[in-house]
């Protein structure tokens, strides 16, 4: 029997990698994965993955792909950045509308039927001061949440329209191996290895943190998965309501890390939501899934990857929280 084909756009990116990752070590899948260079974090995988040189930007290439492909699975990754730069809003949009809207409309010309698996975010929801469920309206001011709030609702729309076949998984923070730039942990590690000061917000923002390797195995999950319904939203997230400093500073303490915090030297992004943590029962019912790994076992592993020299003590394995 032939394996299935799944396509994964975004594999460079914290959770694409950890996602082809996952997929990989199952041994049960073709993947194929479009970028615009092989970076060396790519290039281990060998032959586990194919590899396509895309923009996915471009129409032309776009409908090449799925020529290319045929594909059985789409595991739509790809987005641009949280936090972009001032002058690149419109840009911003741009990519992660138009591009997530484009794929799905090669999708739909195609009579294969492929599944469509878009990695949303929980920051398209309105704020609600509790944990959010998938009914819970879409309405956001961030940048970024916007741009994914949109194609979230359009995809709904199109899949509704087309009858394609469409689950939207919706993670809420997340770190681990392969998370970089200028995201928290990372930063973290950075500064905990270098000396540095690190300025930071108050931190007294409630957030929901999950390790990225417990994000990439609900993707799996979901693959593996027949749908119920047409149409499906999950949540991915730790369930648990943790303001942000005491989430640092356990993390922290558990690692036997000494960086210098300043708390409440930077505010917070201005269209931040203040409360957002996830309410994950519906994944738990229907995916079968929960989180297994602590964030600070995460970190522990994302550290030893960025700064192998770096003297930390290992967390447990386990556990849902830092």
């Amino acid at each position: 029997m032939a394996k299935q084909r799944i396509l994964v756009t975004g594999a460079s990116g914290t959770l694409g990698l950890n996602i082809l990752r996952q997929l990989v070590a199952t041994n049960s899948y073709k993947v194929i994965a479009p970028v615009r260079s092989k970076s060396a974090e790519l290039a281990t995988f060998g032959e586990d993955v194919q590899f396509i040189d895309h923009e996915l930007s471009d129409a032309i290439h776009t409908a090449q792909i799925f020529e290319r492909a045929n594909p059985d699975v789409i595991v739509h990754a790809a987005a641009s950045g949280l936090r972009p730069p001032k002058g690149s809003w419109f840009d911003l949009m741009h990519f992660n509308v138009e591009s997530t809207m484009r794929l799905f409309q090669m999708n739909c010309r195609f009579d294969h039927h492929s599944r469509f698996i878009y990695i949303s975010t929980g920051l398209v929801y309105r704020e609600q001061g509790r944990p959010l469920l998938e009914t819970d309206p879409i309405e956001t001011l961030h940048p970024y949440g916007a741009s994914k709030a949109a194609s979230d609702s359009m995809l709904q729309a199109a899949a509704a329209e087309f009858k394609r076949s469409l689950t939207i998984l919706r993670p809420f923070a997340f770190t681990g191996l392969h998370d970089g730039g200028e995201r928290l942990f990372p930063r973290i590690v950075t500064a905990s290895a270098t000396g540095n000061t690190l300025p930071m917000t108050l931190g007294n923002q409630v957030r929901d943190f999950c390790s990225v390797e417990d994000i990439a195995r609900a993707v799996v999950l979901t693959i593996e998965r027949k749908p119920e319904s047409m149409i499906e939203k999950f949540n991915l997230g730790s369930g648990v309501s943790v303001p942000l400093r005491d989430l640092v500073t356990d993390v922290c303490q558990k690692l036997k890390l000494a960086p210098k915090l300043e708390f409440g030297k930077v505010p917070m992004h201005p269209f931040e939501p203040f409360h957002s943590v996830a309410d994950i029962t519906a994944a738990r019912e229907k995916l079968g899934w929960t989180p297994r790994q602590s964030v600070a076992r995460a970190v522990w592993e994302l550290a030893r990857q960025m700064y192998p020299a770096l003297e930390m003590k290992e967390p447990a394995p386990g556990g849902r929280t830092a």
